[in-house]
């Protein structure tokens, strides 16, 4: 319970905060996957994330948009 191999966090986890505090948040998210940890987060602040995680899939209107993992490969 105290180190879950896989964490959820649904619905914009630094919505509604000040810079700063968002940074924070995404800081600590960031040490968890250094951790080992995976973090399944959903969001509209594409750079925030892009800038602390590794490319994964996005999805737009209930489908998978892009998925940098597997550009250029058949």
């Amino acid at each position: 319970m105290n180190a879950p191999s896989i964490l959820l966090r649904a619905d914009e986890p630094t919505g509604n905060l000040d810079s700063a505090t968002g940074n924070e948040i995404m800081g600590l998210f960031t040490s968890f996957m250094t951790r080992g940890q995976t973090i399944v987060l959903v969001t509209h602040e594409h750079d925030m994330c892009r800038a602390r995680a590794p490319p994964d899939p996005s999805a737009r209107d209930g489908k998978i948009a892009r998925d940098e993992r597997m550009e250029g490969q058949t």
